[in-house]
């Protein structure tokens, strides 16, 4: 498996690797995939990752970040998604400690996420990777007409001054 930088010819794969999370109803509020402009627009260009495998993309990774003020360049969410047939062969995990390693080193110290308390095997991930449970956000939002709590996680570095 290789892990690179997402490319715009990646989209029609990633989008439908995209779309299976959403179609799963506990991975996202979003109920279909947005165009490439739209998630390109809302994403971090240094931090974007697909990995493949015999050149098929399995699964993706990337940052968006969680405000434009100065005072939060340092701080992203991050998004992750692998494709329903390669589930359980670790290529989460290296999706997400790669995207940490990169965030790092270009100076991100928090990344934050927020996940369905539904997706166990997602906050799994997160922690094993280095995340902690900050709090729940009850009644976040609507999904189909119900309202659905998030999971607030992140990771920090141990010396944001570094």
């Amino acid at each position: 498996m290789l892990i690179r930088e997402l490319r715009e010819a990646d989209w029609p794969r990633v989008a439908e690797i995209y779309e299976q999370g959403i179609a799963g109803r506990n991975a996202t509020f979003e109920t279909e995939a947005p165009s490439w402009e739209a998630w390109d627009g809302a994403h971090l260009p240094r931090h974007r990752l697909v990995a493949e495998e015999a050149g098929r993309a399995l699964g993706w990774a990337a940052l968006s970040p969680v405000s434009e003020r100065c005072c939060y360049r340092g701080v992203a969410e991050n998004s992750i998604y692998v494709a329903e047939e390669a589930r359980g062969r670790g290529v989460g995990q290296a999706l997400l400690e790669r995207l940490v390693a990169d965030a790092e080193a270009d100076g991100i110290w928090t990344i934050q996420t927020g996940i369905f308390p539904e997706n166990e095997l997602s906050i799994r991930l997160h922690e094993r990777c280095g995340f902690r449970v900050v709090g729940v956000r009850e009644r976040l939002g609507q999904l189909d007409g119900e309202w659905r709590d998030v999971v607030l996680m992140e990771r920090r570095l141990a010396d944001p001054a570094q």
